[in-house]
């Protein structure tokens, strides 16, 4: 098959397109190469170069609505759009798989539809369906990704990501692209749930991870571990703080640093993926994230290294996973003394780092394996 993937975020897209080419198919990737962290991408939508421009950006918002990178986004697009024919399947990573204007998106894909055979939809991230669902559901689950806004509207700031999606043109971008696609597929259970209902979900395919022996790179890394001592990461992506409660993680280093001297805690601040997956490859322990139900593009690539990774782990996950609590994962919840009993018992039992980091590795082989779930995607597509 020839297969167009559009956009990336943490390194879906380049993971899957490992797993397809591994299955014998031509796969084409174009991606902004999801910001920072700089993924890989066969045709690179570039960034606009306005390092020095920070009044001349936010005059250009308020004259022109939306940030420049978005015109200069579409203009790429469109510019190359009329080269992405005869595909068999394209898929785009979200609502937003171009980051352009969405008025201007909404017309693109719809060219991009008709000129090729098929076109689908990932829910692996925000969109307009997923921010209003939680929003506004009541007592089915404990806490969202907007937990923090919803509880503090002040923080609207650091929403303004999510939020964009219920304004009317990207509401309206959305409906496009669910009336124009064929199938929409989801990647963990937290989109899971938003999506089960809706026509034309086709279901959840897990996220796709390249296994170690495909990363050779990484495991000189595993040499630099100092066996003495356990290390700690906690890796933060400053746009997504409040999002992630990584307020939680800096708190509990701060209870833990002087009642375990003997631990090494280190923090970095967005890295590019590449950097990122060496300190993750140095360390024992990775703290990902606060609010969530299943593991996320982090998490999983730590997992798959044989970390034990402090995510979501939920009872939902257990029941679809068929696992026990603390067997591949620890869950976390944003309350800093359940924290900091998880992470005491497991600086005091070095044993047990082990035995969670052997269980998440073959969790990860057994239901994350690029190559396993490209099979799975082909399957989901050929069904159409």
């Amino acid at each position: 098959m020839k297969i167009l993937l559009i956009g990336e975020y943490s390194n879906l897209h380049n993971s899957l397109k490992h797993g397809l080419i591994c299955r014998g198919h031509t796969v084409k990737l174009i991606s902004s190469g999801d910001g920072f962290k700089n993924f890989k991408s066969d045709l690179k939508i570039k960034k606009p170069n306005l390092k020095k421009g920070v009044f001349i950006k936010k005059i250009f918002k308020a004259l022109f609505k939306y940030p420049f990178k978005y015109y200069y986004n579409s203009i790429q697009f469109q510019f190359i759009l009329k080269r992405l024919k005869n595909y068999d399947v394209v898929q785009l990573i979200n609502e937003h798989s171009i980051g352009g204007i969405p008025c201007i998106e909404k017309y693109q894909m719809k060219i991009l539809k008709k000129q090729n055979k098929s076109m689908f939809l990932l829910c692996c991230g925000e969109d307009f369906n997923s921010v209003n669902y939680y929003l506004n559901f009541k007592s089915e689950f404990k806490y969202s990704i907007l937990t923090p806004y919803v509880k503090d509207k002040r923080l609207k700031s650091n929403y303004e990501y999510s939020l964009k999606y219920l304004t009317k043109p990207f509401k309206n971008l959305s409906k496009t692209l669910h009336d124009i696609c064929d199938g929409i597929i989801s990647t963990d259970l937290d989109y899971h749930f938003v999506f089960r209902n809706k026509n034309k979900y086709l279901g959840m395919i897990p996220n796709p991870i390249i296994l170690l022996g495909d990363n050779p790179r990484y495991a000189k890394e595993f040499k630099k571990i100092n066996h003495k001592k356990i290390n700690v990461l906690l890796g933060i992506n400053s746009s997504n703080y409040v999002k992630k409660g990584i307020m939680y993680f800096e708190k509990l280093i701060g209870k833990l640093k002087s009642k375990f001297p003997e631990v090494v805690f280190k923090v970095t601040y967005d890295l590019p993926f590449e950097k990122y997956m060496v300190e993750v490859a140095k360390t024992d322990i990775l703290l990902d994230q606060i609010y969530s139900y299943d593991q996320g593009y982090n998490a999983l690539e730590a997992m798959a290294l044989g970390k034990v990774v402090f995510t979501g782990g939920e009872k939902i996950f257990l029941k679809h996973y068929k696992i026990s609590e603390d067997e591949v994962v620890i869950n976390t919840l944003p309350d800093i003394n359940y924290l900091v009993k998880k992470m005491s018992y497991l600086l005091n039992n070095p044993n047990e780092i082990k035995r969670i980091g052997r269980n998440a590795k073959k969790f990860v082989k057994k239901y994350h394996d690029s190559e396993k779930i490209s099979g799975k995607y082909l399957q989901k597509w050929g069904d159409i």
